[in-house]
C-alpha cells in the first residue's frame, strides 16, 4: 500500500445493525481510528450505506467524522462494486489499492472484496475494522479472504505502512489516533 494509490472502503456500519455486531464496541473504536488516519493522511474514503431507510444511517461517530468531507452511496446489491454510484466513484477516484472494512464481513465486505479484486483492484481487508454478528461467520470470511489471496491487515499495520517514516505532523497525528 501506498499512500498515491490508497483508497478506503467503509461499508454498511449502520444503526442497530451496528450494535448487534459480536464486537461491536472495539470494531467501532477500530474504525474510528482508521477512519481519522485515513483523514490525516488524506486518503480518499468511499463510504456506503446498506438500504439505510430500513437499517437506518451510519452510526453517529463514523458519520461525524466522515461527513464534512464525503456523503454516504446508498445501495442494494451486497457487494459494493454491484452499485454503479461506487464504481464511478471509485474509478474517478483513481486509486487502484483499498482498504476494506465495515460489516458484515462475511456478506457485504466478503463480496465486496472478492469483486473488487476480480475487477482488478489489490485489496486488504482491515481484520480488527471487520465484524460479523457471529464470530463463526467473521472467522470463516476471514479464513476465505486468506483461500482467495486477499490480503489482511490491521488499523495499526496499514497507517504505519501508508506512513512509511516516523517523523513529521502526519506520524504525530497518527501515533495520536492509535494510542
Amino acid at each position: 500500500m501506498n499512500l498515491e494509490q490508497t483508497a478506503v472502503v467503509l461499508i454498511d456500519v449502520q444503526g442497530r445493525l451496528a450494535t448487534l455486531m459480536n464486537r461491536h464496541e472495539e470494531t467501532l473504536r477500530k474504525l474510528e481510528q482508521l477512519l481519522k488516519g485515513a483523514k490525516t493522511l488524506e486518503l480518499p474514503i468511499l463510504w456506503l450505506e446498506q438500504y439505510p431507510r430500513g437499517l437506518g444511517p451510519t452510526v453517529d461517530s463514523l458519520a461525524e467524522i466522515l461527513s464534512p468531507i464525503t456523503k454516504p452511496i446508498e445501495k442494494i446489491t451486497f457487494s459494493a462494486w454491484g452499485t454503479d454510484e461506487f464504481k464511478e466513484a471509485l474509478i474517478a477516484s483513481g486509486k487502484k489499492q483499498i482498504l476494506l472494512c465495515g460489516i458484515e464481513t462475511h456478506i457485504c465486505v466478503y463480496q465486496t472484496a472478492k469483486d473488487l479484486k476480480a475487477a482488478g483492484f489489490h485489496v486488504e481487508v482491515v481484520a480488527d475494522a471487520v465484524d460479523s454478528r457471529f464470530e463463526l461467520d467473521r472467522e470463516i470470511a476471514l479464513r476465505r479472504f486468506e483461500q482467495e489471496n486477499i490480503p489482511l491487515t490491521t488499523v495499526e499495520m496499514a497507517l504505519f505502512e501508508l506512513l512509511e517514516v516516523a517523523k513529521g505532523d502526519a506520524f504525530k497525528q497518527i501515533s495520536k489516533i492509535i494510542k
